[in-house]
């Protein structure tokens, strides 16, 4: 399976949050099920992400393409730096970035 489109999928049939601060907010309150952070997200910002899931048991995934590429890939006319999933509708993304996490 391809992570884009399921990325596309939890956009079109699930329940997701856009923006690092946003994320933030929720990810520190432990809401969410997966965290995607973008590949040119500053390494300051990205860290202080990922240290706020790992403190809430919340999944993080790195999307190995830029803000940009995240956004045209969400429907989005602007950069996306971080997506949060609350819920992941018709989408497997949890399945799929869980068994990636385990092949590494």
């Amino acid at each position: 399976m391809d992570v884009e489109k399921e990325i596309r999928r939890a956009v079109d049939t699930g329940k997701v949050l856009f923006g690092f601060r946003e994320c933030e907010k929720n990810v520190l309150k432990g809401i969410g099920k997966l965290l995607i952070v973008s590949d040119n997200l500053e390494s300051e910002k990205k860290g202080k992400l990922k240290y706020c899931a790992e403190l809430s048991e919340i999944p993080c995934f790195d999307f190995e393409k830029s803000s940009l590429a995240l956004g045209a890939l969400c429907g989005k006319p602007h950069a996306v730096s971080a997506m949060l999933i609350l819920d992941p509708g018709k989408s497997k993304i949890l399945e799929i970035t869980k068994k990636s996490s385990e092949k590494k």
